[in-house]
């Protein structure tokens, strides 16, 4: 009988024990065929602790020490979902080990942050991948398809909105919108997922004007409200409007304008309406994950998933740390903008 070729599942570190944990611990119990969950790396291991109620595979360890796990050969990843003042200095402490990295978004806090994060991984030999998990929505994937073949036409214009509400309690909490812990406010913690997944379809944007502000509706440091024209190097116009003081509560949705057609992107459903009157819907089938958590975890295990072929395999992740630099490169010419009032030209 031949050998069998199946891989063995992969031990994986946990890094950070915080609000998103719990999609992380659900989509981790999902995918045990290909990864073993071994530690939780927490500031409050005692803390965190209760949090093995909610992974369905043997318990892992609890632990404050990161350079242990670090160092421990049979951890060949680890998922990061610390606070962002804290990434650099976890990715830095893993690298030096050789252990691969699935980062929570934001990469940094800023750009120069962000661009060291990728540095760090690249001078190691580590594979870096971001946790744009809005990538791997169905919609979004049959969108990427649509696009990559090319009967829609030339894109002429990009419409991305992500009208959203959080109450003052969601920035009361940990310092949230403030430029120490997260960088920023809505563009850099909430929209970079509609703003990394659009560019994923449209290509770079060449030039920005902008305005950002805070609304009278939130106490905070950094902006709940941002809105950018924007020019692409496809030859396509476009519009970026985000919010976080926008009640009620609605769906981020990207709108593609093409020769063609037109798409309409949401978290369930892709709608093409094409010039000729036709209209095609491809809906994703049930609720994405659900589970007992009431986590939406499927992309989030659809992503570690990807991530553990990628290193098995030699291959780039989904979305890598170099190509995340791309969003944050708009979001800090958007906040340029806004602040001299002027055009600012990106390079590509």
């Amino acid at each position: 009988m031949a050998a069998s070729t199946a891989r063995q599942p992969i031990s994986v570190a946990l890094i950070g024990a915080g609000m998103i944990a719990k999609t992380h611990l659900a989509a981790l119990s999902a995918a045990q065929d290909v990864a073993r969950l071994k530690a939780v790396v927490s500031r409050r291991p005692e803390r965190a602790r209760s949090l093995v109620a909610l992974y369905e595979g043997a318990a892992p360890d609890f632990t404050a020490d990161l350079s242990a796990i670090a160092a421990d050969p049979s951890i060949r990843m680890a998922i990061v979902a610390t606070p962002p003042d804290a990434r650099r200095e976890v990715v830095e402490t893993l690298a030096k080990t050789g252990t691969h990295i699935l980062l929570e978004k934001p990469v940094g806090r800023s750009l120069s942050e962000a661009q060291e994060v990728v540095e760090i991984c690249e001078r190691a030999g580590v594979t870096l991948g971001i946790m744009f998990q809005h990538r791997a929505r169905p919609p979004s994937l049959a969108a990427a398809r649509h696009v990559a073949s090319g009967a829609l036409g030339q894109l002429g214009l990009v419409e991305i909105a992500v009208p959203l509400w959080r109450d003052q309690s969601y920035y009361d909490e940990l310092w949230r919108g403030s430029y120490a812990r997260d960088g920023g406010g809505v563009m850099i913690t909430n929209a970079i997922h509609s703003i990394d997944l659009a560019l994923s379809l449209t290509g770079p944007v060449t030039s920005v004007r902008s305005m950002t502000a805070t609304t009278l509706l939130h106490r905070m440091e950094a902006e709940d409200f941002a809105v950018a024209g924007l020019r692409f190097a496809c030859g396509a116009v476009g519009s970026l409007v985000a919010g976080t003081a926008m009640y009620p509560h609605r769906t981020e949705v990207i709108r593609l304008h093409f020769e063609q057609a037109s798409l309409k992107i949401d978290k369930d459903e892709l709608e093409i309406s094409w010039r000729d009157g036709r209209r095609d819907v491809e809906a994703a089938s049930g609720h994405a994950g659900d589970s007992a958590l009431g986590a939406r975890h499927a992309w989030h295990q659809a992503m570690i998933e990807d991530f553990i072929e990628a290193i098995q395999s030699g291959r780039k992740p989904m979305v890598t740390g170099r190509e995340a630099l791309i969003s944050h490169r708009l979001i800090e010419a958007i906040e340029t903008s806004s602040r001299t009032g002027g055009l600012v030209e990106l390079d590509c």
